[in-house]
C-alpha cells in the first residue's frame, strides 16, 4: 500500500491500532510494559493478574478472547491511537473497517514450548511434552499462515520484533518500534523495562 493509501485509510478509519501480536509466551507482555513506559496508552482491564510466569503482568482486555466468538466489538473504537495485546490465533478475526500496526513478536518455538509447559507445571496441570514436536508443527504452520494473512490485508501494516533481540540490545528494538509507530516514545524508558532476568526459558 502506498503512502497516499495510508493516509487516505487514517483519514476514512481514524488512528491505528497498535496491537502486539505473537503466540502465547512469545515476550508480548514484555512488550506491551515497553509500550506503556514509552508513552503508548494501553487497553487493558487488570482482570489477570501478576503471577510467578509474569511477574510484571499480563496487560490483557477479555473482550480480545471472544474475537473468534462473533463477540461484542464495540471496544474497537476505543482502542484507536492505544495498545491492545492479541494472540496470533486471533488476528484474522479483525474487521478491516480499522487500521492496525502489528508488532510481531518472534521468539524460538523450543522456547515458547518449554515456557508453556513451565507454565503448565505451576499450575499443577497435567502436561504432554511427548507432544512437543505436534506443537512445534502446528506452530510453524500457523506462522506461516498469519505472515500471509499480515502481508495480504491492507488494513495491516507489521513489524516483526526478535524475543532474544530485545533481551540483548532493548534500545535498538526501542527505536525500531518508535520508527514503525511513527511516535515520540522515551527510548530509555522502553529499554529500561527490560529484564534479562526473566529470560528463564533459553536454546
Amino acid at each position: 500500500m502506498t503512502f497516499a493509501e495510508h493516509l487516505a485509510r487514517r483519514l476514512r478509519y481514524g488512528k491505528p491500532i497498535v496491537v502486539v501480536a505473537g503466540l502465547p509466551r512469545s515476550g508480548t507482555s514484555m512488550l506491551m510494559n515497553m509500550l506503556l513506559h514509552g508513552g503508548v496508552p494501553l487497553l487493558t482491564d487488570g482482570i489477570r493478574s501478576a503471577d510467578e510466569c509474569n511477574p510484571l503482568g499480563y496487560f490483557e482486555y477479555e473482550p480480545v478472547k471472544e474475537l473468534d466468538k462473533h463477540g461484542d466489538l464495540s471496544w474497537l473504537p476505543r482502542a484507536r491511537g492505544k495498545a491492545v495485546k492479541i494472540i496470533s490465533f486471533l488476528l484474522t478475526w479483525l474487521p478491516e473497517t480499522y487500521d492496525y500496526r502489528v508488532i510481531f513478536m518472534q521468539r524460538d518455538l523450543d522456547e515458547i514450548i518449554d515456557s508453556q509447559n513451565q507454565m503448565i507445571a505451576r499450575r499443577e496441570q497435567p502436561s504432554d511434552t511427548a507432544g512437543d514436536s505436534r506443537t512445534r508443527k502446528i506452530y510453524t504452520d500457523h506462522l506461516a499462515q498469519v505472515a500471509r494473512l499480515l502481508a495480504s490485508r491492507r488494513c495491516f501494516l507489521s513489524l516483526p520484533v526478535s524475543y532474544r533481540d530485545v533481551i540483548e540490545d532493548p534500545r535498538r528494538q526501542a527505536r525500531r518500534i518508535r520508527e514503525f509507530l511513527d511516535r515520540p516514545l522515551d527510548i530509555d524508558r522502553m529499554a529500561a523495562t527490560v529484564d534479562a532476568r526473566l529470560y528463564r526459558n533459553r536454546h
